[in-house]
């Protein structure tokens, strides 16, 4: 049986940068046919919004660029989220540490971006306080990073072989 990674993206709500983070990888990895050893999910360090679909703003910036945010459905992280994915992301050092604080080691937890070397942003901010261009802009810095996500995720599937 072939080896699976799971991967969650996480920021505050989960209502704007980590269900687009997690739309945009669940395409990405379809493309590249590795849905079947990829589990990906999203959640909040708060849990405020639980059971709400994405920000308008979110959807329609995902569903400009071809990405699906329809079935998403906010919730807050949980202790067993720590035990249950390899990788969780977090998408700002404020939830950075929060999920550490949550997870106690327990799961690999680094910052999204960390996967964007190039770019000078190291964080993905919030869009939620401004307009459509803010999340365009995160898009932007979303797509950058699942690309270089996507090749990390292909190099651990390769060294599980």
């Amino acid at each position: 049986m072939a080896q699976t990674l799971s991967i969650l993206f996480v920021c505050m709500g989960n209502i704007c940068r980590s269900p687009m983070a997690e739309g945009v990888f669940r395409a990405r990895i379809a493309e590249a046919g590795l849905t079947d050893r990829v589990r990906v999910d999203s959640a909040g360090t708060i849990d405020y919004h639980a059971g709400e679909r994405p920000d308008r703003r979110a959807m329609d910036a995902a569903r400009r660029r071809g990405y699906a945010l329809d079935d998403l459905r906010a919730r807050g992280l949980t202790r067993e989220d720590c035990a249950r994915f390899d990788l969780v992301l977090a998408m700002d050092r404020g939830n950075l540490n929060r999920i550490r604080r949550s997870c106690d080691g327990a799961a690999e937890v680094r910052l999204f971006l960390d996967f964007a070397p190039d770019r000078a942003e190291q964080e993905v901010p919030d869009p939620y306080g401004g307009g459509p261009d803010g999340f365009e802009y995160v898009l932007d810095l979303i797509e950058v990073g699942v690309d270089g996500l996507l090749a990390d995720v292909r190099r651990r599937l390769e060294a599980q072989a």
